[in-house]
């Protein structure tokens, strides 16, 4: 994403990371998936589904869009790999 892209973001709607309620919601479902018999997307010795979902999340391998929305109707999309990108910062 270009410097400007991200300022845009950053003004609009909301935090440049992912917050706590897009993290529960992101890792809930992940979890839920594998418990239902989805493939891990990494190697990982965790031993349940919301641990291996978490180390999903924090490798940045989710290939999941974060949609924030404004009471306006206006929203934007956001991939993941960017607000986890600017987490670690």
């Amino acid at each position: 994403m270009t410097q400007e892209k991200e300022k845009e973001i950053r003004q609009i709607l909301g935090p440049s990371v992912l917050t706590r309620f897009e993290k529960a919601r992101i890792l809930g479902a992940r979890a839920l998936q594998i418990s239902m018999g989805a493939p891990p997307l990494i190697e990982s010795k965790a031993v349940t589904p919301l641990e291996i979902a978490d180390e999903e999340l924090k490798e940045g391998v989710l290939p999941i869009t974060i949609r924030r929305r404004l009471p306006d109707g206006r929203h934007q999309d956001i991939p993941l790999k960017w607000l986890i990108k600017n987490q670690a910062a």
